[in-house]
């Protein structure tokens, strides 16, 4: 079955210094036109780092869209031509006192495909230490907050059982959350459904 809907014209909305916002006239696969709004997204990479200590790296940092703290991993979006790798190598150093020595890709899936492109890379950080020089921007402020395994573990229970979710960085949350049988991976340049059953076990394992 065709699904594809194909872009006819773009009327820009906002533009601003990472992201731009367009109303898109789309042709159907039915034939028939729609419109959609979306938002366009330079993409962001998040870090999974685990202490010396066996303790999980999280931040907590205002979200005002949200109204709230929330409690997420490590994460920003990319510069301009920026390797996500390197980009969550920094987030992890800002945001933290802790560095690592290198990152391993553990996935990337899309934030929220309704409406917005942006791609999030997820990494596991290596070699992590303590000992960071770099600070936030002006305008981020972030707590470090370190937790065991199993409070990670009750904290991704409670959240399950909450109304108001926070799946913003935590990608296994995330999946579990929305009861969706599938995620999203880069495989040959191109963004492929698959099944995450072992996604979920794999990072409960890796990082949990």
């Amino acid at each position: 079955m065709d699904l594809k809907e194909t872009r006819i014209s773009s009327q820009p909305i906002f533009e601003g210094s990472f992201i731009n916002i367009a109303r898109d006239t789309v042709r159907l696969p039915n034939g028939n036109e729609s419109t959609r709004v979306v938002i366009r997204h330079p993409g962001a990479a998040c870090v999974l780092a685990v202490t010396g200590s066996d303790e999980v790296v999280l931040v907590r940092q205002w979200r005002y869209a949200c109204g709230q703290a929330l409690l997420e991993l490590p994460a920003g979006k990319l510069d301009a031509g920026e390797d996500p790798a390197v980009c969550a190598l920094r987030e992890l150093a800002e945001e933290t006192p802790y560095t690592a020595e290198r990152v391993k890709l553990l996935h990337t899936f899309y934030t929220a495909p309704g409406f917005c492109d942006e791609v999030m890379y997820l990494y596991q950080a290596e070699g992590v230490r303590e000992g960071s020089t770099l600070k936030n921007d002006e305008d981020e402020f972030t707590e470090t907050v370190l937790m065991s395994r199993d409070a990670v573990k009750a904290a991704l229970k409670k959240q399950r059982s909450c109304r108001r979710q926070n799946a913003c960085r935590l990608a296994v949350l995330a999946a579990e959350q929305l009861g969706s049988p599938c995620a999203w991976r880069k495989t040959k340049g191109r963004l492929k459904v698959f099944q995450t059953a072992f996604i979920v076990n794999q990072l409960k394992q890796k990082c949990i």
